[in-house]
């Protein structure tokens, strides 16, 4: 004979202090109909086989076979409820177990399986720990002392009988029952353990998964700010860029007519005319693409990058300043926001340019790449002075805030020889490493 079963209050719901991980864990849904095939399946299967070792003559019961087969039965009707009330389910077999065995007898084989998991399912799935450890300490004591008193009364009822044993044999099957029924109950107690364990940090995990999500609906939100400050900025920058060539544009038109309006009415002022329209079609073109960016989910057309500055200057160029474009080192590998950060300095470079070198300064733009960083630089060599245009003052703020974004820095201020230098370094793993283009 081997130990009893499982018992105490249902592990399916989270009642009281002492149940906080029953909530994480709740009945697998359908749990009452798996419960009762086991149960129907087990008591067919015990009926079955006591049966045949009654009818083999290898029963170690005297009851009749359909006693036996009435004792199995009824042995395996509680484990339909071993998940809902695993405490008082246990404490009900191991009762059984004992009443059924002296008044009916059962199959002896399926009876362990039964023990087994009725006790493996008071750790599993009762939620009153210290309880359950508690009923499964009384159902270990409580079983061996029935096992003492079975073996001795039997003993004590072969005395004087041709079949009585000595005492030392007694005491080795005394001791050869504990010892098998301690290892069985032990298993039982240690697999149940393990799968609460294994509950307990299904839970947590399942816990930290739900606070990664609510983790990233925040990050998501805080992105969408950041998104609309990013796009503020470029606001900025496409504003003051064409705002401030127009204006140029406007005024070198403006003196041109001032200065003889018959002859460069039509043929000179032309050229600053169609540059001023041109920026401003170029203007109304970029803010409705950033319009169209806050009012879709995705982007109608891709940022610049750092392959548009040649163009950027180009433009620069044929507005009237003196631009000129050098590229030192290799091929340009930067990721496109960094590549988006580098045009907006060289953008914002013009646009300060244009407006407070003076008339006739020349400026330059160098894009330098090396292994470990890609540098950029606009510099002009004007004197510098109060401009026509009024600014906002956040562009060079929005370029220092851009440029330490990406992990770089940014210096801004006048040359030791006249003018001004906007220099910006940005550290780039790799940058003359070859990548693959994304498809």
């Amino acid at each position: 004979m081997t130990g009893p079963a499982t018992g105490g209050q249902g592990a399916a719901r989270a009642t009281g202090p002492q149940t906080p991980v029953l909530k994480d864990r709740p009945l697998p849904s359908g749990y009452r109909r798996a419960d009762a095939r086991t149960a129907a399946l087990l008591a067919a299967l015990g009926g079955f086989m006591a049966w045949l070792s009654s009818a083999g003559g290898v029963s170690q019961f005297q009851q009749d076979a359909a006693w036996q087969v009435l004792g199995s039965a009824l042995l395996a009707l509680p484990l339909a409820w071993r998940r809902r009330h695993p405490l008082v389910v246990g404490v009900t077999q191991s009762v059984a177990y004992a009443v059924l065995g002296t008044l009916t007898g059962f199959d002896l084989t399926t009876s362990q399986v039964l023990l087994f998991l009725s006790f493996f399912s008071i750790g599993a799935w009762s939620s009153q720990r210290r309880r359950a450890t508690q009923v499964r300490a009384l159902i270990c004591l409580g079983m061996g002392a029935w096992l003492v008193a079975v073996v001795l009364h039997r003993y004590l009822g072969l005395l004087g009988t041709a079949q009585a044993v000595p005492v030392r044999q007694l005491l080795a099957l005394l001791v050869f029952q504990l010892f098998i029924n301690t290892a069985f109950f032990a298993a039982a107690w240690v697999f149940g353990d393990r799968e609460w364990a294994r509950a307990v940090a299904r839970a947590e995990l399942e816990r930290a998964y739900t606070d990664i999500r609510e983790l990233r609906a925040e990050l998501v939100d805080a992105a969408v700010g950041q998104e609309r400050l990013r796009i503020s900025r470029e606001l900025h920058d496409v504003v003051a860029h064409h705002v401030t060539t127009m204006s140029v544009q406007a005024a070198a038109a403006r003196r041109l007519l001032e200065r003889d309006p018959q002859r460069h009415g039509s043929l000179e002022a032309a050229v600053p005319l169609r540059q001023i329209e041109s920026a401003a079609r170029q203007a109304v073109a970029e803010l409705r693409t950033l319009v169209l960016t806050l009012r879709s989910d995705g982007q109608e057309e891709a940022p610049p990058t750092v392959d548009d500055i040649p163009q950027l200057v180009e433009q620069a160029r044929l507005s009237g300043t003196r631009t000129t474009f050098e590229h030192i080192g290799g091929a340009v590998r930067v990721s496109p926001v960094i590549g988006l950060v580098l045009y907006r300095v060289a953008q914002e470079g013009l646009t300060n340019a244009a407006k407070h070198a003076g008339a006739g300064a020349s400026v330059a733009v160098r894009l330098r790449v090396r292994p470990e960083l890609v540098e950029l630089e606009v510099s002009d060599d004007g004197y510098g002075g109060h401009s026509p245009v009024p600014g906002t003052g956040t562009g060079l703020v929005g370029m220092r805030e851009r440029v330490a974004a990406v992990g770089g820095t940014l210096e801004v201020g006048t040359k030791p020889r006249g003018g001004f230098r906007v220099r910006a370094r940005i550290p780039v793993a790799d940058a003359l490493a070859p990548q693959e283009v994304p498809a």
